[in-house]
């Protein structure tokens, strides 16, 4: 099995091109069968809802929500952080399929003991 990536992401729409390149990232690696993990905090939090992630950051970028569906079909999983989450008064119920909240303990448990390659966004 390929090895496990973590992506860390803090941003939301208000940098959409940062959450692009983040989430090419996720892409590229849970497309070429690693576990992948999307760790959301911040403003990211809000990433995880229903109906958020629908973003073109550039000409030519492809569409956020392209790229979550992609990210999703190829078993990306998020962990969003409950302390961001709650701060911003967002609701659990709109939490997409493949998202959960978590905080760093959860995220350490998933890496497990053989590592990750991580990124941060």
């Amino acid at each position: 099995m390929a090895g496990k990536a973590v992506i860390s992401l803090i941003t939301g729409l208000e940098d959409p091109e940062r959450v692009t390149v983040a989430f090419l990232v996720a892409l590229g690696a849970a497309e070429q069968g690693r576990p992948t993990l999307m760790f959301l905090t911040k403003e990211a939090s809000r990433l995880a809802t229903e109906g958020v992630a629908n973003a073109v950051a550039c000409e030519g970028c492809p569409p956020l929500a392209d790229l979550v569906a992609r990210y999703e079909a190829a078993g990306g999983k998020y962990l969003v952080c409950p302390i961001c989450f709650d701060a911003r008064k967002l609701d659990k119920s709109t939490l997409i399929k493949n998202a959960e909240l978590g905080g760093t303990v959860p995220m350490w448990q998933w890496i497990g003991d053989e590592g990750a390659t991580t990124f941060s966004y």
